[in-house]
């Protein structure tokens, strides 16, 4: 007796499944870009706005004083409101910063990269060394966004969990891929690095990647830390 031919597997649900992740993929990608863009916006509004009028503020403080009389009460209510002024004015800059670091619209990536580690060094008396492309090359803005969001969430990471004495970060101009790496000699990543249900930041960072072509790894270093690597394209894909 002869068997019929075995029906092939209906390949609709891997299909439907596949397209499903597709679509979330995409949608991942546009919303990730939208909220650059706002940050960005709100950053702009924050200096053009408030930056401006905190600096008029302090300009017209000083004018006042000098009209003052020479009352020591006086002048030291004056002082209080100028340290206030500057107060203001350094959180506002803070706010914009961590809303959108505009180095890297102005001055280049590698300017942005150099003063975020430079920055995180002195605030934790860590040392922290940078490496650069000699040639400053000019990158699309999702690829500087997803470099500096990277190297953000790799460096917060390093401070709040790592206990590390010394952070590299190094960027590497391949010609079709650009690579930028963030070791620290700290604790290391553990067993599962990057893949707790806690780590949202880097689960969302390793979407970014994959929506721009690239991959995300968080790795034990060879002896002691851990090495995140962020590897992109050069051009980014289409749709």
């Amino acid at each position: 007796m002869t068997l019929p031919p075995s029906s092939p597997p209906d390949a609709a649900p891997d299909r439907q499944l596949a397209e499903r992740n597709a679509d979330l993929a995409e949608l991942l990608g546009h919303l990730t870009t939208c909220w650059d863009d706002e940050r960005r916006q709100l950053a702009r509004k924050l200096h053009d706005s408030l930056g401006s009028s905190m600096t008029a503020l302090t300009m017209h403080l000083a004018l006042l004083t000098q009209q003052l009389p020479q009352e020591k009460a006086l002048h030291d209510r004056t002082a209080q409101m100028k340290q206030l002024l500057l107060t203001i004015i350094n959180t506002n800059r803070e706010m914009q910063l961590s809303l959108w670091n505009d180095k890297l619209e102005f001055l280049g990536i590698k300017s942005a990269i150099a003063e975020l580690v430079g920055d995180f060094g002195k605030e934790h008396q860590v040392v922290a060394r940078c490496s650069l492309p000699d040639e400053d090359e000019a990158y699309a803005r999702e690829h500087g966004v997803a470099l500096l969001r990277v190297l953000e969430e790799g460096l917060r990471n390093v401070a709040a969990h790592a206990g590390a004495s010394e952070v590299d970060v190094i960027l590497d101009d391949g010609g079709d891929e650009i690579m930028l790496t963030v070791r620290d000699n700290g604790v290391g990543p553990g067993d599962k690095p990057g893949e707790s249900s806690g780590c949202h930041g880097l689960r969302l960072l390793r979407e970014r990647a994959r929506y721009l072509g690239g991959a995300l790894s968080v790795l034990p270093a060879q002896q002691r830390g851990t090495v995140l690597t962020l590897t992109l394209p050069k051009a980014a894909p289409k749709g």
